[in-house]
């Protein structure tokens, strides 16, 4: 989860972008995904569930689309992909992202679903390399 508050996250981020000078970043989420699973439902968990609910946030995006599918595995199948396409938006929105991409730092930011079952890892086609692939409201005024 890419949770714009997370301070381990975000200091992993500027570590690997502005030290390490990473070209990619890769979201990675996997089928089976036991969060997702869970903001699937209603139950309380515990203190856990106050980080499921920006998952069931992705849920509320994407109600529609995920309503529509009937089968419950290929329901649960697409929330695992949805979810790592808001995680790659929500880290492009990111200071470091938007301040490396300023400043004509190469980083890709992708989207990628692992399948426990057979060990495969599905490409969800979604790469971000600038500020144009973000609505304007998220383009941060670097310079």
């Amino acid at each position: 989860m890419v949770v714009h508050t997370d301070m381990n996250m975000l200091s992993v981020l500027d570590y690997a972008v502005n030290v390490l000078k990473v070209k990619h970043v890769i979201v990675c989420g996997h089928y089976g995904c036991g969060g997702v699973q869970t903001a699937m439902s209603n139950k309380q968990v515990g203190l856990i569930d106050n980080w499921i609910r920006h998952i069931k946030d992705v849920y509320r995006f994407h109600n529609e689309e995920l309503d529509a599918i009937t089968n419950e595995k290929d329901r649960f199948d697409r929330f695992v992909e949805l979810n790592v396409y808001e995680q790659v938006y929500d880290l492009a929105k990111t200071s470091i992202i938007q301040n490396a991409w300023s400043s004509d730092q190469a980083v890709h930011v992708h989207g990628w679903v692992y399948n426990i079952a057979d060990g495969f890892i599905r490409d969800l086609d979604i790469t971000l390399k600038n500020n144009d692939s973000l609505e304007e409201v998220y383009q941060l005024g670097i310079n």
